[in-house]
């Protein structure tokens, strides 16, 4: 049999990047024969983000050894330069742009698929063009899935109900508050954008998501039965997650030797992701937190970024801490003023309870370790994510986020989920967090395995892939003057 080339298209953010080539290393593993996987590198719009992208490729290449992955840089392109702020809006706008040269690597490479990342959908039209099936990879929670494929009608109407809460079938009521900020204003370009890939979303051949189907069952339901497109069935389902590198190599970061002295599940762990900081008022509230909790910590505290750039600084602790926190916590607490091995470290047998922003690539970490959650979001879908670990999965506890002042969360509300979820505080929603989060657990790895449902579903997406069956109804994207 022929060698079949599944081509991969991922937006260059890492969390994006990472995920759909690691994507591509499970599609080529253990039934992969007669598939070959070239990754399409589109060059970030910043020097700092190329200089990134270029070490997650290295690092990727090495580790993908033998799996016969290969990477192919399309051409430059200007960004556009008048999103005023999107993110959304420029992410959608850029990956449009390479839409001709997406066309001439699925002509030139021999592609039997494409695999694209959801804010690609612009790129669907060209590979229909070529009659080459393309497939949706979705980064994120079957619950933001189901939200986007929900929202074209969603826009026409109302998008909440009387009470304020958002339907989004699969799901109790979702309170506004929880709604991503990029979908909270219909006049926005970003949602125009999201009305626009959930539209396109159907014209896929299928979706591929990084999520377990025991993890959202009720979700993947929901959208499977059609339930959010009003009279048309959505396109098969790939639920192949978790989608994280499951490895972890011993670490020899002081910060993982510091929790080797540590008691088992006696450490709440602080960390926010790639892209989170804290500046000094928040700051102060989580050290008073954490104080006042008594438990043990590790927290990566991260400055702002430099100018010109989303990244943060490592933190200097005497400008962000108050006075003699850290003598008053020496020995019980640690403050990790730079990037910290979060796999490793959540992986460690001291850790009990993870502090996070709620990224879905960090969470899915932590229900690989069984680690129970106490979410802080700050952007994107995070939001959305908390809502759904605290409300529909359990294996959170919910702290008051105040959207208003900047996603600020008071002390005591820090102090009071930390002590529930630990153990030391009063009722049962803490035990049941812990004891869902062992569930999950075993629920992920059991999916992965041989006869496991993402491993099944995995094993469908090979054989769609091998048949190439496609569909070629397409859709105009939005004008490239959308602003």
């Amino acid at each position: 049999m022929a060698s079949a080339n599944v081509l991969l298209l991922p937006e260059s953010g890492s969390g994006h990047l990472m995920s759909l080539i690691e994507a591509g290393k499970r599609l080529l593993a253990h039934g992969g024969d007669g598939l070959t996987v070239t990754v399409l590198i589109i060059r970030p719009a910043t020097p700092e983000s190329a200089s990134q992208v270029d070490s997650h490729v290295k690092r990727v290449a090495a580790s993908a050894c033998g799996l016969g992955i290969r990477f192919h840089h399309l051409p430059a392109v200007d960004p556009p330069t008048d999103c005023a702020g999107n993110l959304q809006e420029f992410k959608s706008r850029y990956m449009q742009l390479h839409a001709p040269h997406v066309k001439a690597a699925v002509s030139d490479l021999g592609a039997a698929a494409l695999v694209i990342d959801f804010f690609a959908t612009a790129v669907i039209d060209v590979a229909h063009e070529l009659a080459v099936p393309t497939y949706v990879y979705f980064t994120s929670t079957a619950a933001l899935l189901a939200l986007t494929l929900r929202l074209p009608a969603l826009a026409v109407d109302s998008d909440a109900s009387d009470d304020g809460t958002v339907d989004v079938p699969g799901m109790p009521p979702v309170p506004a508050g929880s709604v991503p900020g990029f979908l909270g204003d219909k006049k926005s370009p970003n949602y125009a954008w999201f009305v626009y890939h959930g539209r396109r979303f159907m014209d896929a051949d299928g979706i591929v998501i990084n999520t377990v189907d025991a993890l959202e069952a009720g979700l993947l339901a929901a959208i499977a039965a059609g339930r959010c497109v009003p009279g048309r069935r959505a396109p098969p389902l790939y639920p192949i997650g978790p989608v994280i590198d499951h490895a972890v190599e011993a670490s020899n970061e002081p910060c993982v030797r510091w929790l080797d002295a540590q008691p088992r599940a006696s450490v709440v762990f602080l960390c926010f992701g790639s892209l989170g900081w804290f500046d000094r008022a928040k700051a102060h509230e989580v050290a008073a937190g954490l104080e006042r909790s008594g438990h043990r910590f590790l927290w990566t505290l991260r400055g702002p970024p430099a100018a010109g750039s989303r990244h943060p600084t490592d933190a200097n602790l005497d400008e962000l801490l108050p006075e003699g926190f850290l003598e008053r916590t020496e020995g019980r607490g640690l403050v990790w003023p730079r990037r910290a091995p979060q796999k490793e470290i959540l992986a460690h047998a001291a850790v009990g309870c993870f502090v996070t922003h709620c990224g879905w690539n960090s969470t899915l970490e932590s229900m690989w370790h069984g680690v129970p959650l106490v979410p802080w979001p700050l952007y994107a879908e995070q939001h959305l994510n908390a809502f759904e670990l605290a409300s529909v999965v359990g294996v959170a506890v919910a702290m008051e986020v105040d959207r208003e002042r900047d996603n600020f969360v008071e002390a005591a509300e820090l102090e009071r989920a930390v002590r529930c979820v630990m153990g030391g505080g009063s009722g049962e929603e803490g035990a049941m967090a812990r004891e869902k989060a062992m569930k999950m657990k075993a629920a992920c790895r059991r999916a992965v395995e041989e006869g496991g449902s993402s491993h099944a579903a995995l094993q469908r997406l090979r054989h769609a892939i091998r048949s190439g069956a496609t569909t070629c109804n397409g859709a105009a994207p939005p004008k490239e003057t959308t602003s």
